[in-house]
């Protein structure tokens, strides 16, 4: 909070963009403390959110922007603004954003995933406006099994042809 109101942010702008929380007292503290922050960019490259993944063990694993004006989680998928780019002609869906920064370090710039949500409509359109094919690769438990089969629903809907990758 310090660094953004020296760039000139006020104390409501951060409160708005969920950066910082108020406290009883009135005064605010950061949100992502303790975390390695990933910005969320919209397909132009603008930054419209942030994730954040614990340094600590006594936090809540994952932490995300809250929605505002700017970020649907809905309506965007971390990446897309690297991956639209892709050569490959297909997506690889991950669930995370760990995952889809160790594929675009190892050289697979068509890795995007949801961003804390379900695979929605809106991005399985989004997918498809940029490529007809896509692997989903997501957890073998349980949860991650549902949440591929409803994003093969959702992406053979719009006509993107759907594999699933089992590890």
């Amino acid at each position: 909070s310090d660094f953004m109101k020296e760039k000139g942010y006020t104390e409501a702008e951060l409160l708005e963009g969920g950066l910082a929380k108020k406290r009883d007292n009135g005064s605010i503290y950061d949100v992502f403390r303790g975390r390695v922050m990933f910005p969320i960019f919209d397909i132009r490259g603008n930054v419209i959110a942030y994730g954040g993944r614990t340094l600590l063990d006594n936090q809540a694993k994952y932490l995300n922007s809250p929605e505002t004006l700017i970020y649907k989680k809905k309506e965007n998928l971390f990446a897309m603004n690297i991956s639209k780019n892709t050569k490959e002609g297909q997506f690889l869906v991950m669930e995370g954003y760990m995952d889809v920064v160790s594929l675009h370090q190892n050289g697979f710039d068509n890795a995007v995933a949801s961003l804390g949500t379900a695979f929605t409509p809106q991005q399985a359109e989004i997918l498809k406006r940029y490529a007809d094919k896509a692997v989903l690769c997501y957890d073998a438990d349980e949860a991650g099994q549902k949440a591929a089969n409803k994003a093969m629903l959702l992406l053979g809907k719009v006509g993107v042809e759907v594999r699933v990758l089992k590890m």
